[in-house]
């Protein structure tokens, strides 16, 4: 151990990504000793570009906003998905009520170097190039361990130490050193085990919807043979993002099959042969050139049985990884760092017991990662036209608690059973897939001018299915898809939109978060 290294600290973060950064800064500016222990050294490669416009409110959180505004990222005003049923594609538009809602196009290594130097600046200790190799966990009066986790085994460039604390953070990413070495809680979607390639392109390329307000959206599309989806996601400097997402059994015979006609066929072979089930991006690609090697990683969905548990948090990747298509990555890992920073404040100022803290942050963790799940089903649902289980990928407790709001809406009725049915998951999934609708200002526009401002107001209040046949002829059908969208918008647009605010609009057994700097932490309401 090096003598800047220190022996103890109050919390201890493993992984300094965006879900541990940012849980360094909330705790460092509420005065409480904090420690990141990241293995790599930054900036360092990353995935996962695309960010959704929830970011500029959890960056304004802990004074960071300015800092990623100034970078000069890619701005991101919304984005445009071509869905396999729809004509046109559809796009959620960031901008259109609100000009600051858009989000960006990061550079991964950038951004993220952004978020840990900032949690240093705040106060927390960040050790780069340290690696946690070994947790070790706490006796009992009898000598026998318990779960909580009490000090880690770290590798640096220095040789070897070891830290003890009194909070654990695991924001080790995919790797997850609490949930795949100790907890062995992960499980894999099985509905969503695919494999991802991507790379790089530059030189003449194409612009999504040059001179108007989507101007250089990103563009995700469904590929034509139902496989999966393929993302370009233009970056700075005019370097564009283009990846494939597909069934990784699927992929994996292609691969074969390829290997079979030519013993020489490699990945970057296979990744431009999928690009032709993407035409819209092959027109976006125009006279462009890949640059660098081609990349590839298993992109399968997990999640743990449990998110947290005695002084620790399983934070961002380390706990749980939905499919990319929404871009809800970054989202989730910083709304986990910033819930755990709540629920750890909580524990430690003696706001209420441990239990509970823990309690509520494993409900809070899992019903966004269930309304996701929802979301990224409801898309695979329309990829995909053959028949998925997707009943079995949803578990039952979480899915009440992501989607209470929506059950009498989608039912018709108030009165409805706590059992999840197939038949309650697909109306459910049905109407998480009109937030992609496909719809333009001229549709939009054609629709506003033959029906009551009301239907088409974000403000008003979701309507439920029965009460949308009432109000729009079925044989209307732009009206029904406007419509539609417009309604969907209304429960699903708070998911992507609405930063550290969401956190306390919900209570939890009793208590709801205090998102207040110097008062972080819950409190008990009646």
């Amino acid at each position: 151990m090096s003598h800047t290294d220190p022996a103890h600290s109050k919390v201890l973060i493993i992984g300094g990504g965006p879900g541990g950064a940012y849980a360094a800064s909330v705790l460092a500016r509420e005065g409480i000793q904090v420690t990141v222990l990241e293995a790599t050294k930054f900036p360092r490669y990353h995935i996962g570009e695309s960010m959704l416009p929830s970011l500029k409110l959890f960056l304004r959180f802990i004074g960071a906003e300015d800092k990623v505004k100034k970078h000069g990222f890619c701005v991101k005003p919304g984005a445009a998905v071509k869905l396999n049923q729809f004509k046109r594609e559809g796009y959620t538009d960031f901008v259109r009520h609100d000009p600051d809602n858009g989000s960006w196009n990061v550079t991964r290594s950038e951004f993220d170097d952004i978020l840990l130097s900032h949690a240093e600046e705040c106060g927390a200790s960040v050790l780069q190039e340290h690696k946690v190799t070994q947790i070790e966990f706490s006796s009992d009066e009898n000598g026998q361990p318990t779960s909580r986790p009490c000090a880690a085994t770290f590798t640096c460039p220095s040789g070897e130490g070891r830290i003890t604390f009194d909070y654990l953070i695991d924001a080790s990413g995919r790797n997850g050193i609490m949930s795949t070495k100790y907890l062995h809680n992960r499980r894999m979607n099985q509905t969503l085990k695919n494999i991802a390639c991507w790379g790089y392109w530059s030189g003449q390329l194409k612009m999504y919807k040059p001179g108007t307000g989507r101007e250089n959206a990103p563009w995700f599309e469904a590929l034509t043979d139902e496989s999966g989806w393929a993302w370009f996601i233009p970056l700075a400097n005019g370097v564009v993002s283009v990846g494939v997402v597909m069934d990784q059994v699927i992929s994996t015979k292609k691969k074969s099959d390829a290997r079979a006609a030519n013993q020489e066929a490699s990945l970057k072979d296979h990744y431009l042969e999928q690009l032709f089930l993407a035409p819209g991006i092959k027109d976006l690609l125009g006279a462009g050139t890949l640059v660098g090697d081609v990349k590839s990683a298993s992109d399968y969905s997990y999640s743990p049985d449990r998110y947290s548990g005695d002084h620790y948090r399983l934070v961002g990747d380390a706990g749980a990884f939905i499919d990319p298509f929404f871009s809800s990555g970054v989202h989730l890992a910083i709304l986990s760092g910033l819930t755990a920073s709540i629920t750890i404040s909580a524990s430690l100022n003696g706001h209420c017991t441990e239990d509970i803290a823990s309690d509520f942050y494993n409900i809070k963790s899992s019903t966004a990662y269930t309304r996701f799940l929802v979301v990224v089903l409801s898309v695979y649902k329309q990829i995909r036209s053959q028949q998925s289980n997707y009943l079995c990928d949803v578990d039952e407790d979480n899915f009440d608690r992501a989607f209470d709001m929506l059950r009498p809406i989608i039912q018709g009725t108030a009165d409805v059973g706590k059992k999840l049915t197939e038949d309650e998951l697909r109306q459910t999934l049905d109407f998480c897939k009109d937030v992609f609708a496909a719809t333009d200002n001229d549709m939009v526009e054609s629709v506003a001018s033959r029906f009551s401002p009301e239907l088409l107001s974000i403000a008003a209040p979701i309507f439920s299915a029965d009460q949308l046949k009432r109000l729009v002829d079925p044989s209307d059908k732009d009206a029904v898809t406007v419509i539609n969208r417009v309604n969907a918008v209304k429960a699903l647009g708070p998911l992507y939109v609405t930063g550290p605010s969401s956190i306390e609009n919900e209570p939890v057994n009793g208590y709801i978060a205090c998102i207040e700097q110097g008062q972080l932490g819950l409190i008990k309401i009646d």
